[in-house]
């Protein structure tokens, strides 16, 4: 007898089998990847967190506690993880403190909606909620909030101390904190508090002495030293000049090259560069010039050996290889343009300043400008540690305490 039909359900032909187990393994899989990294830099997040030791691909060694410079220098694969690596590189950005609490907060979440997707909750009803108290948390935060004036110096003090407290630089704390609530209040314009610009803030590090020993400079430093043996390392009642053209002897295309065939035609070039720079170096003592900025040049000398020796004689300083990319913030200090061509080398395009002298500071020597006629709202901070590791990290809390009052400038407000 043939068997009797039960109530077996057959698939239809042709319809496609849907794994309803994937898209849950893919989002317990990214999650998981996503608390790996919160959990690496838990350990240090707050006062008591300890600092990591990173070596590089290249053997480079760095030890901090900064969220955004560990995740930078680890080599994340998943792409779930590495979206909480550019979480905290933006918050670095953004804010440029709070790069470790805002991957802690996200591993914190994504552990909650782990628990959530397990009583089958959609993701998409997990996302709007939390959307929902992002903007309850910011309103509720808002009103807990105290305003601040700028001309409470004491309490943006304390703001910039509880950033570094956290830091390597922990006991050095009462000594930068100042540093960066005069500097960034140093370079806001009124009116405009909004709008600081961390650029206009130039943080040096020199090695040597202690963290102690770091100082903010109210005028321009620069980190070489001055060209010349025998020219003057202190000028006072300084005429200042930046130029973008050589001091040294032209030459030819890359293409062509000139041939001299006996010692007549060697002596005439030799004597026509001598002229050519002789003419530059007098029309610099004409405008009345005694220190001189050079730019940086590729394709040959700012200053030749011949043109510096004509410049020691006339007691002019000389402070070349300026770097391309500092140029804009020497004209914001300066308050001036730069000089393109001999021709506009006039006392007019020429800058005041009351003193330029070089000065050691740990194993280098700087130039050091001060007392500028015409300042513009720039400052320079010359950062001091004892080896490259403490020097480093003393530059990265110094930004953070840095972007932190920053932030209270822009929104006079604290929790």
């Amino acid at each position: 007898m043939p068997p009797k039909a039960g109530n077996v359900s057959m698939k239809p032909m042709g319809a496609a089998f849907k794994d309803k187990s994937k898209p849950t393994d893919v989002r317990l899989s990214n999650i998981q990847a996503a608390k790996a990294v919160s959990n690496a830099i838990r350990t240090s997040l707050g006062p008591r967190g300890m600092d990591k030791m990173i070596q590089a691909s290249n053997g480079e060694v760095s030890i901090t506690n900064d969220g955004a410079t560990i995740l930078k220098q680890m080599n994340v694969l998943h792409p779930a993880a590495k979206m909480l690596v550019e979480l905290s590189r933006a918050q670095d950005v953004e804010a440029g403190d709070g790069t470790t609490s805002v991957v802690v907060i996200a591993g914190a979440l994504l552990e909650a909606c782990e628990q959530l997707l397990h009583k089958g909750i959609h993701p998409t009803t997990i996302s709007d909620s939390f959307q929902r108290c992002s903007n309850k948390a910011i309103q509720i935060l808002n009103e807990m909030s105290t305003p601040i004036e700028l001309t409470d110096r004491e309490t943006l003090i304390k703001s910039a101390s509880t950033s570094l407290n956290s830091k390597v630089v922990s006991q050095q704390s009462s000594l930068l904190a100042p540093i960066a609530v005069d500097a960034v209040l140093k370079v806001a314009e009124l009116g405009r508090e909004g709008a600081v610009d961390l650029k206009n803030i130039k943080v040096i590090q020199s090695l040597g002495g202690t963290v102690e020993d770091t100082e903010m400079i109210d005028g321009l430093v620069f980190t070489s030293r001055s060209a010349g043996t025998n020219a003057p390392k202190r000028i006072e009642k300084a005429k200042i000049g930046l130029i973008q053209f050589c001091i040294s002897a032209p030459k030819t295309d890359m293409d062509h090259s000139v041939i001299v065939s006996d010692y007549a035609a060697m002596d005439r070039v030799l004597k026509e560069e001598r002229s050519y720079i002789l003419n530059i170096v007098k029309q610099i003592k004409k405008a009345g010039c005694n220190v001189l900025l050079v730019q940086k040049s590729i394709l040959r000398d700012a200053v030749s050996d011949l043109a510096q020796h004509f410049l020691d004689k006339i007691k002019c300083l000389v402070v070349k290889d300026a770097e391309r990319e500092d140029i804009e913030f020497v004209c914001k200090t300066l308050n001036c343009r730069p000089i393109a061509s001999l021709d506009h080398f006039v006392a007019e395009n020429l800058v005041s300043a009351d003193l330029v002298e070089e000065v050691a500071s740990g194993t280098n020597k700087f130039v050091k400008i001060t007392g500028i006629q015409n300042p513009g709202r720039t400052v320079s901070i010359i950062c001091r540690g004892s080896n490259k590791l403490v020097l480093e990290e003393a530059a990265r809390s110094l930004h953070d305490a840095l972007c932190v009052v920053r932030c209270l400038v822009k929104k006079r407000a604290q929790i």
